[in-house]
């Protein structure tokens, strides 16, 4: 493996594993405040175990995103010390307020683990919530820096310098809100579904109903309408790639040919030479409407894009499948939720709905996955959109490969620890919250 490919490797790896542990930290705080809320206005005892069984999650998950998230910090200068030379002057803005943001959200945990029965029970509830709300913050300030990479704002590129700073100018870029909207919902979406079906497997084993079927429908309720609305934010995306980043949407449909009422592709298969897409179905003039309002617009195609600056074709258009695929069939498990709750609701009980949910466990993280593959490998061969390659930012430091393998040793490892704890809290919650299915719990 060369230096430029184990750069590149230990990065996506890196941030493969640490936007899980940021999408669970972004969520999971709302969750356990939801339940804090229904335990403080029920008095039901249920509420207040989710709510403790939960923050663990919460308490496992900051930890490891904060580990994985330092490391990336690290890696951005060891690895890319010719972007971050220019770049963190500019971009820098964002990073900063996040670590404001990650230190208000330490406080906060800290005094919501260690606050049962020592505040004022709605003032506990409140750190709880203000957990979830910097988590987010957090999360949306450091999208706005990936925002600035693929729509770079806020300086003047003269002569190879970087004139003029305007660091608020670069945070608020024109990517921003588009990107930092759907990365949220799909946080939402991919932590939602991923809650909800263990619970759901939990009910299907007939372990502590009741507990798991109240954590179930809240995590399902979160999950189900962010799925509702990321279309929505997803259409926002493409709208605003088609006008700044044309090659990442060429890239993205397998649109390799110019042409006015632009067909949309489902699914197929890409092929470069002769710039066809096989066994495809194609749905015309819906991708000229999809990115421009009008089925009968210009959509450019990898043809008006020079070659050395056209994105890998195959692995942007098959991620975007992916996440796209994953998104409707989440979508459409959503709908079914909904109509559960309001019109059918013996379906609730159904093992096949919660099958379904089993089954959807893993589809909204494999979705976040691979939409951030299209964000990242559908913006080479840039690493500043237009400006600075990715070839000319690396590290000119041998033997990076060695560190891409150990890097890789320890995030497995990191995995693995997690999911063996999260694997104990589980059985943890059985032991200690088990109630009879037919039994209303106690009230303290």
């Amino acid at each position: 493996m060369d230096d430029f490919l184990a750069a590149r490797s230990q990065m996506a790896l890196s941030l493969g594993f640490h936007i899980v542990f940021s999408c669970i930290g972004m969520v999971m705080p709302f969750f356990m405040a939801v339940a804090h809320y229904y335990w403080l206005k029920t008095n039901d005892v249920l509420y207040k175990n989710i709510t403790k069984a939960w923050s663990k999650g919460v308490a496992i998950f900051f930890a490891t995103g904060a580990v994985s998230g330092t490391v990336l910090s690290f890696e951005l200068g060891l690895l890319w010390p010719g972007f971050m030379k220019h770049a963190g002057p500019i971009f820098g803005m964002p990073f900063s307020l996040e670590g404001t943001a990650f230190f208000i959200e330490a406080i906060a945990l800290g005094f919501f683990l260690y606050g049962w029965n020592r505040f004022n029970p709605w003032f506990h509830w409140f750190t709880g919530v203000i957990v979830g709300i910097s988590g987010l913050v957090s999360g949306i300030l450091v999208v706005a820096a990936n925002a600035w990479m693929n729509s770079p704002a806020g300086f003047d590129y003269v002569n190879g310098q970087y004139l003029n700073i305007d660091p608020m100018a670069a945070m608020f870029n024109d990517a921003w809100f588009s990107q930092a909207l759907h990365m949220s919902i799909a946080a939402f979406v991919a932590t939602g579904f991923a809650v909800a079906g263990i619970h759901a497997l939990m009910i299907l084993k007939g372990k502590n109903i009741q507990f798991h079927k109240k954590s179930f429908k809240i995590a399902a309720v979160f999950g189900a309408v962010a799925a509702i609305f990321q279309p929505l934010s997803g259409d926002i995306s493409a709208k605003d790639v088609a006008q700044r980043q044309p090659a990442k949407l060429a890239a993205m449909e397998a649109h390799f040919h110019t042409e006015k009422n632009a067909a949309l592709i489902v699914g197929g298969v890409p092929n470069p030479e002769t710039k066809t897409v096989d066994y495809a179905i194609k749905i015309p003039g819906l991708l000229s409407f999809m990115a421009h309002g009008d089925t009968n617009a210009e959509v450019k195609g990898l043809d008006s894009i020079p070659a050395e600056d056209q994105p890998p074709v195959a692995i942007t258009h098959y991620a975007f499948q992916i996440m796209v695929g994953l998104g409707m069939i989440m979508m459409v498990l959503a709908i079914l939720y909904f109509i559960a709750l309001w019109k059918k609701k013996h379906w609730q009980n159904s093992k096949w709905l919660l099958k379904f949910f089993v089954a959807a466990t893993p589809m909204g993280f494999i979705a976040v996955e691979a939409g951030w593959t299209v964000t990242e490998v559908g913006r080479q061969p840039w690493i500043i959109h237009g400006v600075m390659r990715t070839a000319d930012a690396v590290t000119p430091m041998p033997g990076i490969a060695y560190s891409f393998y150990l890097f890789t040793a320890v995030y497995v490892s990191l995995a693995a620890i997690v999911i063996f704890m999260l694997y104990r809290q589980i059985n943890m919650v059985g032991q200690l919250y088990d109630l009879p299915a037919d039994v209303k719990p106690k009230r303290d």
